[in-house]
């Protein structure tokens, strides 16, 4: 999902805004910190994953956790909302890679229109 070649790209679905979706997926096996979401999320700037880190938490979909301590620690993980989010969005990724051609030949007859 992360690979720059992968289908999910290519997915007209979307949860959220751009990177909600990659954000979710990152935090499918448990917490994580800001700089260790940084790492597969290549490309994303450290303002765009602030923005978008705020507003799955708005929408109930992660929480943010502050580690008391002499060094501050946040990490984030799914919330019972977000991990329900995990089915349709399976659903979404098994739907890409079936019609995958098809997405494909449509975004290359419509980008040489």
């Amino acid at each position: 999902m992360f690979d720059p070649v992968c289908p999910s790209t290519l997915s007209p679905i979307r949860f959220g805004d751009k990177w909600a979706d990659l954000i979710i997926r990152c935090l499918e096996r448990g917490p994580r910190r800001f700089s260790e979401l940084r790492i597969p999320l290549r490309g994303i700037t450290a303002k765009v994953l602030t923005q978008s880190l705020r507003a799955l938490e708005r929408d109930g979909l992660i929480a943010r956790r502050a580690h008391p301590g002499p060094v501050r620690r946040v990490d984030y993980a799914l919330t019972p909302l977000g991990r329900s989010l995990l089915v349709p969005m399976n659903a979404a990724c098994a739907w890409t890679g079936e019609h995958w051609d098809e997405l494909l030949d449509a975004r290359e007859a419509s980008a040489g229109a």
